[in-house]
C-alpha cells in the first residue's frame, strides 16, 4: 500500500474509532435515565446513581489515558489502538446485560478505561503521517465525523431499548477491529523505536518544568469542553427545571442537539485554523464564542423547550474546538513521549468532570448560588483558566514534529 492510501486509511479508521468512541462515551448519558429507572431508581437517587456512574467512567478515562499513552510510545500506536477499541466494545456489549448496579459501575469504568487510548492514539497517528499543512484538516475530519457518534447514539436509543443501544455499539468497535490488517505504523514512531531514545513515561515532562507548564496548559484548553458536557448538557434536564423551560425537555434529546452542534464546530474549528494558519487564534475565537452562548443559555429563563435545544446546539459549534485542542496538544512534545501526552491531557480533562460535578454538587447543595449560580460560577473559572492558557501556549501550525525530547 502507497503512502497517500495508508494515510488515508489511517485518517477514516481514526475517525470511525473516535465515531464509535463518543457513541459509546455519550451513550451513557443518553440512557442514563431509563436504564437506571430499569434498575428500580427514581428521583434524586438515580440522579445521584447517575453522577456516580459518569464520575466512575471518568476515573475509569483517567486511570487508561496514562496506561494506553505510555504503551503507545512503548509497544507502537496501531496496537494500542485497536487494544482500546477492544477493551471498549467488549465492555459496552456487556453494559447490555447488567441487572444490577454494582454491575453497572464496574463495567463503566472498565470502559471507561478502554475508551481513553482510542482518540489520543489516533490523532497521534494522524499528525505522525500527514504534512503540517494538512494534519490540522486530518484531526477535524475525525473529531467532526467521531462526534456524530452521539448522534447516532440517541437515534439508535429512540428506536430501541437501551439495552439494544449497548450491544449496536460494542458491536461496531469489533467491526471495526477487521480493518486492523490494513493499516502501517506511523514512520516517525518506527525510527525511534529502533533507537536507544527512551520512550514514554510522565518523568520526561513532569520533572521538565517547561515541559509540566505546557502539560498543564493543555490540560486548561480543554476543560471547557466537559465542563458544558458533564454538567449542563448531562443534567440538562435540571438545568430546564430550574431555568422554568416551557415544556418537557428529554435528556437524550438535549444531547443530540448539543453533539449535532459540536460535530459542526469540529470541522468549521479546523477549518478556521487552516485559514488563520494558527491554532493559537482559532482556539480564542471559540472559546470567546463559547462564553457569549453560555451567557445566552443562561439567560433563557422561561423560553419554550424547542428554543433550549437550539441553544445547547449553538453552545456545541464553538465548544467543537476539541479537534483543535487535540491537534495543539499533540504538536506540543516529541515524538518519544507524544502518545503518552496526547492521550493522557484529554483524559486528564474528562476526568476533570469528577471534580466538577463534586464542586457543583457541594454548591448547589450547600450554597445561596443554586443550580444556575453554582454552574455560572464554575463556568467562570474554568473559561478564564482556558482564555489564559491558550493565550500563554506556543502556537504549532507550523511546528515540524519529527524530533524528540531529551
Amino acid at each position: 500500500m502507497n503512502n497517500t492510501n495508508n494515510v488515508r486509511l489511517l485518517v477514516i479508521i481514526a475517525a470511525l474509532g473516535y465515531f464509535v468512541d463518543v457513541y459509546d462515551l455519550i451513550l451513557f448519558i443518553i440512557v442514563r435515565v431509563p436504564s437506571l429507572e430499569a434498575l428500580g431508581y427514581t428521583g434524586a437517587e438515580l440522579t445521584q446513581k447517575g453522577i456516580n456512574l459518569l464520575n466512575l467512567q471518568m476515573t475509569g478515562m483517567l486511570i487508561g489515558g496514562i496506561v494506553w499513552g505510555i504503551l503507545g510510545d512503548k509497544k507502537g500506536r496501531l496496537s494500542v489502538l485497536f487494544g482500546t477499541i477492544l477493551l471498549y466494545s467488549l465492555a459496552n456489549f456487556l453494559n447490555g446485560m447488567i441487572t444490577n448496579i454494582e454491575q453497572y459501575y464496574a463495567l463503566r469504568f472498565v470502559a471507561g478505561f478502554g475508551l481513553a487510548g482510542e482518540l489520543g492514539i489516533g490523532i497521534t497517528l494522524i499528525a505522525e503521517v500527514m504534512s503540517k499543512e494538512k494534519r490540522g484538516i486530518g484531526t477535524s475530519i475525525v473529531s467532526g465525523i467521531g462526534i456524530a457518534g452521539a448522534v447516532v447514539g440517541f437515534l439508535v436509543a429512540d428506536q430501541f431499548d437501551w439495552r439494544v443501544a449497548y450491544y449496536v455499539g460494542g458491536g461496531m468497535g469489533l467491526l471495526l477491529l477487521l480493518l486492523r490488517v490494513s493499516v502501517a505504523e506511523s514512520g516517525m514512531f518506527a525510527k525511534v523505536k529502533t533507537s536507544e531514545i527512551k520512550r514514554g513515561g510522565f518523568m520526561q515532562f513532569l520533572l521538565v518544568k517547561n515541559n509540566f507548564v505546557k502539560y498543564v496548559r493543555c490540560i486548561f484548553i480543554g476543560i471547557p469542553v466537559w465542563f458544558t458536557i458533564g454538567i449542563l448538557v448531562t443534567l440538562a434536564t435540571e438545568l430546564a427545571t430550574e431555568l422554568h423551560i416551557v415544556g418537557e425537555v428529554v435528556g437524550s434529546r438535549a444531547v443530540m442537539y448539543h453533539y449535532i452542534g459540536a460535530s459542526v464546530g469540529a470541522l468549521l474549528t479546523g477549518l478556521l485554523s487552516q485559514q488563520l494558519r494558527s491554532r493559537k487564534k482559532a482556539l480564542i475565537i471559540s472559546l470567546s464564542a463559547l462564553i457569549v452562548t453560555l451567557a445566552i443559555l443562561f439567560m433563557c429563563n422561561g423560553v419554550s423547550n424547542t428554543i433550549f435545544y437550539w441553544m445547547l446546539l449553538f453552545v456545541g459549534i464553538p465548544n467543537g474546538y476539541w479537534s483543535v485542542f487535540m491537534a495543539s496538544a499533540s504538536e506540543q512534545f516529541g515524538t518519544n513521549i507524544r502518545a503518552t501526552v496526547t492521550t493522557t491531557a484529554p483524559n486528564f480533562v474528562r476526568g476533570a468532570v469528577v471534580i466538577l460535578t463534586t464542586v457543583f454538587t457541594y454548591l448547589n447543595a450547600n450554597s445561596e448560588l443554586g443550580f444556575v449560580g453554582s454552574a455560572i460560577a464554575i463556568g467562570t473559572v474554568v473559561l478564564a483558566l482556558a482564555m489564559y492558557a491558550t493565550i500563554k501556549t506556543e502556537d504549532t501550525f507550523h511546528k515540524d514534529l519529527d524530533y524528540i525530547e531529551g
